[in-house]
């Protein structure tokens, strides 16, 4: 269907969550709760969204971006007031989905099903519904011997007979643009709230002679609202669960979904092994064959085919192929490691390019460096890369050797095949081939123990 937009209600305290920060903002997989929603309702084919905020809404904008289409609702007089502070955004003419900012299990799948059922049986407005085992405290639907919707009766509403229905109202929805406008003038205040609800459009759109409808989603946990931080992590439990399984059908192996964490961007192709405690975030990308665990963290970078990362930290960089990597290693921001390099235990990388074959094996730090090929470091190596104000460049060239416990002092440069001798503090430049030594002749003291007087 045409014509499709959306208004997701974001504008609630969420007292329950016991926060300074507004309910929605709150993140399940690394992604805030508004953000699912918004994304859901664009990958169902959503045109034009409109994000009604009130409550924090400055960090609802910051969370989503300036460039959302957002109203502000000053007052919160119900979800039907929501609504209404929406509709002048949109026009007549095809339909609306209505969404909550606190609802982020809902799949873009449901919506688009929701939409379809709307556009094919032509209906006024369509439910959203679910059928769970307890549905204490929900609306439920009330529908006719052919199936049609009667009514929704909530909860304090409903008789002995009705508490048995299952299936219940999500509050979410799919109306005709229009007719939800003219629906939403009729709306008053009489209850016990003295609030405008969005049900009551239901009773009046029925009352007025047109057809509504309800979609029964086929897995209940999508309509799973956060109210407080145990459904926060009952919410992550099931969305890491959805997307390990995603992973896992198109050829990855994860060892124990239930302590792995992988966020919704991330790419990981087939044949990869993925170990417990592992957590992948952002834009992640992982190649081919790689092992990646236990106890990992990537995020925001690109692994190449082949690679091994073991109890290790990966951000904002670009590893490549055939790369073993750990135990116990962290590559900072703004890192380019080549194929078939090692970054061994306790090892350092930060603002560094590391050319293909070369080894750091252990208890190295490599900082704002350009490292060439086949290069070895030795044991405990350090690039002395700051003078207290500003940053400075280390240049390794091709084959060159720096020897255990090396201070290289930068700006410096060590030429293509040069060594450093083990213990040096590098301050000048060495040639290509050539060996820098800078470091004092060991003079032994005699009998220096025996005369000591302790």
């Amino acid at each position: 269907m045409s014509n499709v937009s959306a208004i997701i209600m974001a504008a609630g305290a969420g007292t329950r969550m016991k926060s300074a920060y507004s309910k929605v903002v709150h993140k399940v997989c690394g992604t805030p709760l508004v953000q699912w929603v918004y994304d859901a309702g664009e990958e169902a084919g959503v045109s034009k969204t409109v994000v009604v905020v009130g409550h924090k809404s400055e960090q609802v904008k910051e969370c989503l971006g300036e460039n959302k289409l957002y109203v502000l609702q000053e007052k919160q007089l119900g979800t039907g007031h929501a609504v209404m502070c929406a509709m002048p955004e949109l026009d007549d003419g095809g339909c609306v989905l209505v969404l909550s900012g606190d609802v982020p299990l809902i799949t873009s799948e449901t919506l688009k099903n929701a939409i379809e059922y709307h556009s094919e049986n032509r209906l006024a407005a369509t439910i959203i519904s679910a059928k769970i085992d307890n549905p204490f405290g929900y609306g439920r639907i009330i529908r006719s011997e052919t199936g049609d919707v009667k009514a929704i009766v909530e909860e304090k509403d409903a008789t002995g007979a009705q508490k048995l229905i299952t299936e219940i109202n999500s509050g979410l929805y799919c109306f005709d643009t229009g007719l939800l406008r003219a629906a939403l003038s009729e709306l008053n205040t009489n209850n016990a709230q003295g609030e405008y609800y969005l049900t009551d459009t239901i009773g009046i759109l029925l009352k007025n002679g047109y057809s509504v409808g309800a979609y029964q989603m086929t897995d209940n946990k999508e309509i799973m609202g956060i109210n407080d931080r145990m459904q926060l992590a009952q919410a992550e439990s099931v969305m890491r669960k959805r997307i390990a399984e995603k992973h896992m059908k198109n050829g990855v192996t994860i060892i124990d979904p239930e302590s792995t964490y992988i966020g919704p961007k991330v790419t990981i192709e087939r044949d990869c092994v993925i170990l417990p405690g592992t957590m992948l975030e952002g834009n992640t990308v992982i190649g081919e064959e790689c092992e990646i665990g236990p106890s990992s963290r990537i995020t925001d970078s690109e692994i190449g085919c082949g690679t091994t990362v073991e109890n290790s930290v990966i951000k904002e960089s670009t590893v490549g192929s055939n790369v073993k990597i750990g135990p116990f290693a962290y590559i900072r921001p703004n890192c380019k490691v080549a194929d078939n390099v090692k970054v061994g235990d306790f090892v350092e990388l930060k603002n560094s390019n590391i050319e293909s074959g070369t080894k750091i094996s252990h208890l190295t730090y490599v900082g704002d460096s350009d490292v060439g090929k086949n290069v070895n470091f030795g044991c405990g190596t350090v690039t002395v890369n700051y003078d207290s104000k500003k940053k400075h460049r280390t240049t390794i060239g091709d084959n060159a050797f720096i020897g255990c416990n090396t201070n290289l002092v930068a700006p410096v440069e060590v030429g293509r095949g040069a060594y450093t001798a083990a213990g040096s503090t590098i301050t000048e430049n060495v040639p290509e081939d050539a060996l820098g030594i800078a470091r004092n002749r060991q003079v032994n003291k005699e009998n220096w123990v025996k005369n000591k007087k302790f």
